[in-house]
């Protein structure tokens, strides 16, 4: 493999108002179309005004009406409200209550239809536009990461971040950010409204208010870590059932399927579990907050029923609007308790996802990079030491002092055991990492000179556990040369013997391959890699132990094969097989990160040392089996 596993990279803690302000920075992106929603929102607040006000005056005149029917000889008063044109006189009541009832019943289908373009256009905020903005963000910042941020984050942790975590973070602005301001308006409007009908019967209505702020503060300080435990069961969870999946051969034979299922439902308990905490003390927190809103309405029929028998608060224009108006009032602190929990929720994706999206880039391009040409293939290690952390942070060098050129067009073997750095000397070429001292040079040039991915271009790679992408065959060998002719593609599937299996299939290279082509032999999968590439035609070649999953046979016929392409590319091959070492211009040995022999097949065989021990032993096989009389 060309990356090995690293340790988790450790972020500093930031602050939740940080997070805020970052949230708000992004909320910012979208300010055109929150302020549309906002614009939406204040007309439904306009109109909910207006029905209620027509409701009371509506009420007050069929009280008027009902009095003057009572009251023998009395007329029937002119109806005015300062402000409003008055009715002609001649109307009947029935004419102007109906008139009432007309303008209320147009006031509600206004606010229903606007309520129905609102939920669309918040959805389209949110969904259609945040999610996937921050999806694809994320996305892409993923494809500029090193492999050290993957082998350090498991599968689940990165999937949930990228799902789950995503939506969440969309609640900040549509359950926090436009509904506290919605809220804010709206408390302020209906405040004033009601000060102006009764200063007293407000304050009086409102005295529980500084409660739900105290009741949220502590609630809010106590759900944050919940949410954040939860998250980290989930992508455990994930975890485990991504890895059951991929493992399942492995599961299946050594039949562990009761034991993996327990372990399943263990850890889906658990999130079951503290998902039911969580939810039992929000269900507790709602209701307690609409209690104590409701505590207001026993205020308002006792007082303000007073008021109305006083004179000093009409019926229709006083106590009714003032009954909607505290609903209305009750119904926007009642979203409180959605809003602390909403906070909280996006707080924790927020950080989670940031992390991300901050992770360093280890290897970028610098601002002086340029175009990386047509190469001849010549690479040059000049003492180079590498780790796969930070030294500073105690991280183990696994290459030291490396010294090494390779001609253009020749093809070097790297030997060594386990651990050796093998994998770390190739992925140092295609800038898979950088080398904290040292340098690589590719025709004389260093590296880093060049674009990333102008670089990774110019070089094939094939690794030793290749991956095939769930398309057709053709488009697998053309991932790298999307515009490569089926010409070109069956010439590479030739050169690396995989033409004729090809061809068997049903439909050929148009066969499309399961998840990671787990429908082909391991041995088809790596010929199909090596055809992809030498689809593009690279001046450099890295082969990380390829023929491992492959057949003596199979490894002959397709060696036999490159021999042509290898002659005229730079070729690193990493391998275990004298076999295959042997056709190498020349090989070195790595024990311990540094390059303890080198040579060709036969200056090493003579010498003592890790590879005549090697190819002895390999040799010993060999002769045991001629020796064999079965």
């Amino acid at each position: 493999m060309l990356h090995v596993s690293a340790h988790p990279i450790v972020t500093a803690p930031v602050s939740d108002w940080r997070l805020v302000r970052r949230l708000m920075g992004l909320a910012w992106r979208y300010r055109v179309r929150c302020l549309q929603v906002l614009l939406l929102q204040g007309v439904l607040l306009f109109l909910g005004l207006a029905g209620l006000f027509f409701t009371g005056h509506g009420i007050d005149y069929v009280k008027s009406v009902v009095e003057a029917a009572a009251t023998p000889g009395a007329t029937v008063p002119v109806f005015h409200v300062a402000g409003l044109p008055s009715p002609p006189a001649s109307w009947p009541p029935i004419i102007l209550i109906a008139t009432f009832a007309g303008c209320i019943l147009a006031l509600a289908v206004m606010r229903a239809g606007l309520n129905y373009v609102y939920s669309i256009s918040i959805n389209i905020l949110v969904q259609r536009h945040l999610v996937v903005d921050l999806r694809t963000e994320l996305y892409a910042k993923l494809q500029r990461l090193s492999f050290r941020f993957f082998d350090a984050n498991t599968t689940g942790s990165i999937i949930t971040r990228v799902t789950g975590d995503v939506q969440n973070v969309r609640m900040f602005l549509d359950q926090v950010l436009i509904q506290s301001f919605i809220m804010a308006v709206s408390l302020s409007v209906y405040l004033v409204y009601m000060l102006s009908l009764s200063p007293s019967l407000t304050i009086a209505c409102l005295s529980t208010t500084p409660v739900l702020a105290i009741a949220s503060v502590f609630f809010s300080r106590w759900i944050q870590p919940r949410y954040a435990e939860n998250r980290v069961l989930a992508e455990n969870l994930v975890q485990h059932f991504t890895e059951s999946i991929q493992g399942a051969q492995v599961i299946k034979a050594f039949g562990r399927e009761d034991e993996d299922r327990a372990a399943f439902a263990a850890r889906n308990d658990h999130v079951r579990d503290q998902q039911r905490g969580i939810f039992w003390r929000v269900s507790t927190f709602s209701p307690a907050i609409g209690l104590l809103t409701r505590v207001n309405l026993l205020v308002l029929l006792g007082y303000g029923g007073w008021l109305v028998t006083r004179g000093e608060l009409p019926l229709g224009a006083g106590l009714v609007v003032f009954a909607g108006l505290l609903e209305q009032f009750s119904g926007q602190v009642n979203q409180l308790a959605t809003i602390v929990n909403s906070v909280q929720q996006s707080l924790v994706a927020s950080r989670r996802v940031f992390e991300i999206l901050d992770a360093p880039v280890e290897v970028a391009d610098t601002p002086e990079a340029k175009p990386c040409p047509a190469l001849r293939g010549e690479v040059q290690f000049e003492a180079v030491d590498f780790a796969y952390g930070r030294p500073t942070d105690g991280a183990p060098f696994v290459l030291h002092g490396i010294d090494l050129h390779v001609p253009a067009g020749a093809c070097v073997a790297v030997l060594g055991a386990t651990g050796a750095g093998k994998s770390a000397l190739m992925s140092l070429v295609p800038r898979f990492f950088d080398p904290q001292y040292g340098r690589v040079l590719i025709d004389g040039v260093d590296a880093r000179d060049y674009r990333v991915e102008d670089l990774r271009r110019r070089i094939g790679i094939v690794f030793q556990e290749s991956f095939l992408f769930s398309n057709t065959i053709a488009a697998n060998l053309a991932f790298g040369h999307p515009e490569a002719t089926p010409e070109q593609i069956e010439r590479a599937a030739r050169i690396a013997q995989a033409h004729d299996f090809i061809t068997a299939l049903p439909q050929g290279y148009e066969t499309v391959l399961g998840e990671g082509g787990n429908t082909l032999s391991g041995g088809q999968r790596q010929r199909l890699a090596l055809a992809r590439a030498l689809l593009l035609e690279p001046a450099i070649l890295l082969l990380d132990d390829p023929t491992a999953a492959i057949d003596a046979q199979t490894e002959h016929e397709i060696f036999a094969a490159l021999d042509n392409a290898i002659r005229d590319r730079t070729t690193f091959i990493v391998a275990h097989r004298v076999s295959t070492l042997r056709r190498a211009d020349f090989i070195v040995v790595l024990e311990n990160g540094r390059i303890v022999q080198r040579g060709t097949h036969e200056e090493l065989l003579r010498a003592p040392g890790p590879y005549r021990r090697v190819a002895a032993l390999q040799l010993v096989d060999s002769r045991d089996l001629e020796e064999d009389p079965k």
